[in-house]
């Protein structure tokens, strides 16, 4: 019996399996300082990274009775534990410097976790997480597959993403419905996209609103010139295009 209940509406999932635990936190880099983890539910990561004293953690838990169990169990995280909601918390309050991001993360606000992490693309330098096997696909998919889409896109666009394992649904308790993986996201070498970054993301956003057409009819509702449209990317879909494709596609609209 879990001393802390799984809650559905919290798209709680609790990992049980000691080792994949264990291989979760070792897929941080090992020269990690600035820690933040999301989602610890009873600490099945925490127990491990609480070992590296070396490191300036913090857990960001939404969950009362979670909350309560780790500062039962946990007391080395006094003034550590965050009780609050990860979308909507100011992480400045505890990092104005780079930091890296771990968590069995749940599935219901999975996406939007990737999402926040784009706002914080200058500071989060590595996210390493458990995701529903097919969020995770779809993160670490290439161009030219059915998978690839906005997440996928404007990740790669800050990230090198691996997908590093699949976990089967019985090592958690309560079993998901589907299989879930591990990945891991390392910040890459671009400072900046060569162009305005708030127009590319509504130009991979609309690109892929409508994935089965061509851009230059999935793109019409945008200024681009006629002169625009004789660039052979218009005849390609948006899952054929590469992250500098659709920096490309985002100069011409700044003209």
């Amino acid at each position: 019996m879990n001393p802390v209940r799984a809650k559905k509406y919290l798209g709680q999932h609790f990992l049980r399996d000691e080792n994949i635990a264990q291989k979760i936190v070792e897929s941080l880099a090992p020269d990690t300082v600035n820690l933040l983890e999301i989602g610890p539910g009873m600490g099945v990561l925490t127990k491990y990274l609480v070992q590296n004293s070396a490191l300036n953690f913090y857990v960001v838990e939404i969950d009362t009775e979670s909350v309560e169990y780790l500062e039962q169990h946990y007391p080395v995280l006094e003034k550590k534990i965050i009780s609050y909601d990860f979308l909507k918390y100011d992480i400045s309050q505890i990092f104005q410097e780079k930091f890296s991001i771990i968590g069995n993360f749940p599935y219901n606000i999975s996406s939007q976790i990737l999402f926040r992490v784009l706002e914080y693309h200058n500071q989060v330098t590595e996210v390493v997480g458990m995701f529903q096997k097919e969020v995770a696909e779809r993160v670490a998919a290439k161009p030219h597959s059915k998978t690839y889409g906005i997440l996928s896109v404007l990740l790669k666009a800050f990230y090198d993403i691996e997908y590093l394992f699949t976990v089967d649904e019985h090592v958690f308790s309560p079993p998901p419905k589907v299989k879930s993986a591990v990945i891991r996201l390392r910040r890459n070498t671009v400072s900046a996209l060569n162009c305005d970054e708030a127009l590319f993301f509504k130009v991979v956003k609309t690109g892929f609103n409508q994935r089965r057409k061509t851009l230059r009819n999935a793109l019409k509702v945008m200024n681009f010139t006629a002169q625009d449209y004789q660039n052979p990317l218009f005849d390609k879909r948006a899952e054929q295009l590469e992250v500098a494709d659709f920096v490309t596609l985002t100069k011409m609209l700044e003209k």
